[in-house]
């Protein structure tokens, strides 16, 4: 897998934001993919105190769910903890695992923001743009924005409103669990990034891609 450079990793918090602020509107917000039958989850994890990024992508059949591969990078932290700019501390770590898959998936999903982000441009659009892939941003907790009362049942969901706009949705993925958040990653509008995170949560809260990438990230040790 190939990915477009556009821009350098080695930079500060204030360039960092720039980059943000001069990508996002490249984002695509609308479909533009062809037939989804690999679907990658990507998540990070941190081994050393955070010293050391580990990212793990996991790649399912869709809509069968079965495992087709799995990478694991490991590489040094290089950017510090800001909230808002975790994609230039976790992304280099993810590109180098997907560099590893033997073919290119379909549909990217991401245990982190898409575009319901302070700037519109979190990791799963990141990687999306990087990619050039579909992506979908698939976060355990809210980083922005507002929503209505959930229904109890799987399947309810609203939108996520931040500033008046419409940055994504809480997507009740399980009966009586807290919400999964939704938004746009890249090349993928809203409704169809729904519908792909509730097709691929089948059992549990998290869409299998994801939680199978976490369970990956999550181990500390690697064999030698």
């Amino acid at each position: 897998m190939t990915f477009q450079s556009l821009h350098a990793w080695d930079v500060t918090p204030q360039e960092a934001i720039a980059i943000q602020e001069s990508l996002w509107q490249r984002v695509i917000r609308h479909d533009q993919h062809g037939v989804i039958q690999r679907v990658a989850g990507i998540d990070i994890g941190f081994e050393e105190n955070g010293a050391l990024t580990r990212a793990a992508v996991v790649v399912l059949s869709f809509p069968g769910l079965e495992w087709i591969e799995s990478a694991v990078a490991r590489r040094a932290t290089s950017f510090p903890y800001i909230p808002g700019l975790l994609s230039f501390r976790e992304a280099p770590a993810a590109l180098e695992a997907l560099e590893q898959l033997k073919s290119l998936p379909d549909l990217l999903i991401c245990d982190g923001q898409g575009i319901a982000h302070p700037r519109r441009f979190g990791l799963a659009s990141h990687l999306g743009l990087l990619c050039d892939l579909p992506s979908i941003g698939a976060a355990k907790s809210r980083l922005i924005g507002e929503h209505a009362t959930l229904g109890a049942a799987r399947g309810e969901w609203q939108y996520l409103f931040d500033k008046g706009e419409v940055v994504g949705a809480a997507l009740r993925t399980r009966q009586n669990t807290r919400p999964v958040y939704v938004s746009i990653g890249h090349r993928m509008s809203l409704e169809s990034a729904i519908r792909y995170t509730l097709d691929c949560a089948t059992r549990f809260r998290l869409p299998e891609p994801t939680r199978q990438a976490h369970q990956l990230a999550s181990i500390k040790v690697l064999n030698p």
